[in-house]
């Protein structure tokens, strides 16, 4: 649930330290394999981003190919919707569940758009865990990676929805199981074959998962896999605003791409203006090829070591923001998976953003985060209409 559209949150649940339980390793997931060509090579030192050209399709998109697999890793759980806009937890007459979770969202998204990847992430050994190994299964995820705790629940969390669509969250996590994966569970073959390796913050927050996340990130790195953050900043699971900002910039510079809020550029810079280029600037590290500022309905911003500039978001009538951020993830990496030349050409980079900031407006049209991620064919149509 990446924070494409401004969010007020609310959590609560204990994220004291548990004892480590065993778990069960899921079988294998269908996978899909398929990603997005562009016209030429883009030269750098890591042997994933030398990726071959290939043409457009019909619809001006590039052709859909066997290609570039994209892992995703970090919390998968369910969310509880109102059936109700506008109304409290307490007054909302009934909630229905939806599959949630910002890395396995962006996963679904991707394979929504005819993309390759993959989920590593640990859920309960209970009804919820085995439904969400199944959604990603259904959506041709490759799920090999992920896990089933015995000894802890999978995560829960009740999002009320605003009359404005923003959302208010309630976490259950005491612990839940995605707070609880080892570095010796991790599934390495998956994550070193891998072009992009795609996470969040929120596996950094407590042991054993945040050894487990800097072990799956290292091994990418040291594979010459693109490494790829959204912080997804959800400050009340941290013990502390400082823990907060402290534990997201701990890992900032080993990142190749960078996707933040406006919110959080101004956390992350104590109060700094989020529009002002030069604070931009200041979070951009030097070895980092792309960072992505989104904006919600007014689209979003780009930042590479060459240039910048802002594509312009769709309007569209807000129900539910939840999983807007990752859609727009989703859309991003399906694109650069398979060629990152893209980053060096101003103007693809700016059509693959627009593109982008579509799937995560039609995102919003729907409640829930994955039940609501577009098919490519609904983004290209979305495009159409824009242009005709």
């Amino acid at each position: 649930m990446a924070a494409l559209y401004s969010t007020s949150s609310c959590f609560c649940g204990s994220l004291d330290s548990y004892p480590v339980h065993k778990s069960v390793k899921l079988g294998h997931g269908k996978v899909r394999d398929s990603g997005f060509y562009f016209p030429h090579r883009f030269q750098c030192a890591s042997p994933k981003l030398h990726v071959q050209a290939k043409a457009l399709s019909v619809d001006g998109l590039p052709e859909i190919m066997d290609s570039s697999l994209v892992v995703c890793f970090g919390e998968m759980l369910i969310d509880f919707v109102p059936t109700i806009s506008g109304l409290s937890l307490a007054e909302a007459p009934a909630f229905k569940k939806a599959p949630g979770g910002a890395p396995a969202n962006v996963a679904v998204g991707i394979a929504r758009l005819g993309g390759s990847s993959a989920f590593i992430g640990k859920v309960g050994e209970d009804e919820f865990g085995y439904m969400l190994a199944d959604i990603l299964k259904e959506n041709n995820v490759n799920n090999e990676g992920m896990r089933f705790d015995p000894g802890a629940r999978t995560a829960l969390a009740f999002v009320t929805l605003r009359s404005d669509g923003e959302r208010e969250f309630m976490f259950y996590r005491n612990p839940s199981a995605d707070m609880l994966l080892q570095e010796n569970e991790l599934d390495f073959d998956l994550i070193t074959k891998a072009t992009i390796f795609h996470y969040g913050s929120i596996s950094l927050i407590t042991e054993p998962c945040k050894s487990a996340h800097i072990a799956a990130a290292k091994a990418a790195k040291d594979a010459g896999v693109v490494l790829s953050y959204d912080p997804n900043l959800r400050l009340p699971l941290w013990p502390s605003a400082e823990s907060a900002r402290k534990g997201i910039l701990s890992i900032w510079d080993t990142a190749d791409i960078i996707k933040v809020s406006e919110e959080e550029i101004s956390f992350l810079t104590q109060g700094e203006d989020p529009y002002d280029d030069a604070v931009v600037r200041k979070l951009f590290h030097p070895d980092l090829k792309l960072l992505l500022v989104t904006e919600g309905p007014d689209g979003c911003r780009y930042y590479t070591q060459e240039f910048s500039g802002k594509v312009k978001g769709l309007k569209v009538e807000a129900v539910d923001t939840t999983g807007a951020g990752d859609a727009f993830v989703a859309g991003t990496l399906s694109q650069l998976a398979s060629d990152l030349s893209l980053i060096q050409d101003e103007d693809r980079l700016r059509n693959a953003l627009k593109f982008s900031n579509v799937c995560g407006a039609l995102t919003v049209t729907e409640r829930g985060a994955i039940p609501a991620l577009p098919t490519r064919e609904a983004v290209v149509n979305a495009l159409l209409e824009t242009v005709a």
